[in-house]
């Protein structure tokens, strides 16, 4: 018997072709695209503008990989936080960040990361699974319902900055935008989206190469090599020098202004030294700085010095004085969802507990 296919992996022309082999005409492919993508149907039988007859053929050639919600909690700053099942013994988690202005979707790439962040809970995850486009874009449809029936405002901003390393998992990264971008799709404007990176040089310098319409992030945390190598392993192969580079070829084939992000740790890269070397770095290329309060997750197994803990307030914002006064633009982000373990590089800290919940 021959294996079902995932019918979100086909493009409209392929939908075309697929519907001419089964005798049906070409326009029915449009129908089941707009089922898909906007829409967002997790069944053939919510299609019901298609016959009976050809549901039944879709079902048995076809099959629609949606995810599902399997747990769902609000924290004390309205932030929600959702953890999708992705198959047996697969989660990802999602969070919807209410602020005065915005309504953000922040999304994940991949089940677990393979790139062991020291400060990141996702990174004592084994990576278990590339997400397909669709299984991505299901993440930002719930969240933007969220947001329109909890909170009764649109969905406004979406960031790749959920589990996983986007940018290995490029294509169904692409694809995923595309679809949420496409007037086909979710029509959101690529200017609103942001893929956040831990940077790897020869993938930034492909979204140069594809003239990206997107913005784009670094996770940079230390703009020294020997800091940046204690925390962040993939610094070893990708160290600063060639991430420069990159990052030159990304903004001459865009135009677009890169976002550095900051996790601000105490006694680590919190002091003046430490600024000054980051506004060195943002020389390269014009920037933004977002610095990031650091939020604790479980450090057992750790070497005392792993022990992270969150940079004095004062520290933090002599930290951005001194950037502003050489016209950097600086945000700090006060991380949101800390009691549900949602905030920046805690999601999945929980996540065995979930999967374990689920395989029994």
């Amino acid at each position: 018997m021959e294996k079902k296919k995932n019918i979100r992996s086909l493009s409209k022309n392929d939908l075309k072709n697929a519907f001419t082999t089964m005798g049906e005409k070409s326009f029915r492919a449009t129908q089941v695209y707009e089922w898909l993508w906007q829409k967002n149907a997790a069944s053939f039988d919510e299609m019901t503008n298609l016959s009976v007859k050809l549901r039944s053929q879709l079902k048995d050639t076809f099959f629609i990989d949606h995810i599902t919600l399997d747990e769902q909690q609000v924290s004390n700053d309205r932030t929600i936080k959702c953890a999708f099942n992705v198959g047996v013994g697969k989660v990802v988690e999602g969070v919807l960040i209410p602020t005065k202005t915005r309504m953000t979707a922040c999304i994940s790439s991949q089940v677990g990361c393979s790139l062991a962040c020291k400060f990141c809970a996702t990174g004592k995850l084994k990576l278990l699974k590339n997400l397909s486009a669709g299984e991505i874009v299901d993440q930002v449809v719930h969240l933007k319902n969220l947001s329109e029936t909890k909170y009764d405002q649109n969905l406004s901003n979406i960031v790749y900055m959920g589990m996983g390393e986007p940018l290995l998992n490029y294509k169904n990264m692409i694809d995923s935008i595309a679809k949420i971008t496409s007037e086909d799709g979710l029509g959101m404007s690529p200017k609103r989206i942001t893929v956040s990176t831990a940077g790897i040089a020869k993938m930034i310098k492909k979204l140069g190469e594809d003239q990206v319409k997107f913005n784009l992030a670094l996770s940079l945390h230390a703009a020294n090599d020997k800091k940046r190598d204690k925390i962040m392993a993939i610094n070893e192969t990708n160290n600063l020098e060639a991430l420069a580079d990159a990052l030159r070829y990304f903004y001459k084939q865009t135009g677009t202004r890169v976002t550095y992000e900051y996790i601000i740790f105490k006694d680590f890269n919190d002091e003046l030294e430490d600024a000054q070397e980051l506004a060195q770095f943002c020389k390269i290329v014009p920037c933004k700085v977002n610095i990031i309060e650091y939020n604790p997750i479980d450090n057992t197994g750790e070497p005392e010095d792993f022990h992270f803990q969150q940079a004095d307030a004062k520290k933090v914002d002599r930290f951005a004085a001194f950037l502003e006064e050489r016209n950097i633009i600086v945000n700090v982000r006060r991380s949101r969802g800390k009691d549900i373990d949602a905030a920046c590089g805690q999601l999945a800290n929980k996540n065995e507990v979930v999967t374990e919940r689920m395989l029994k």
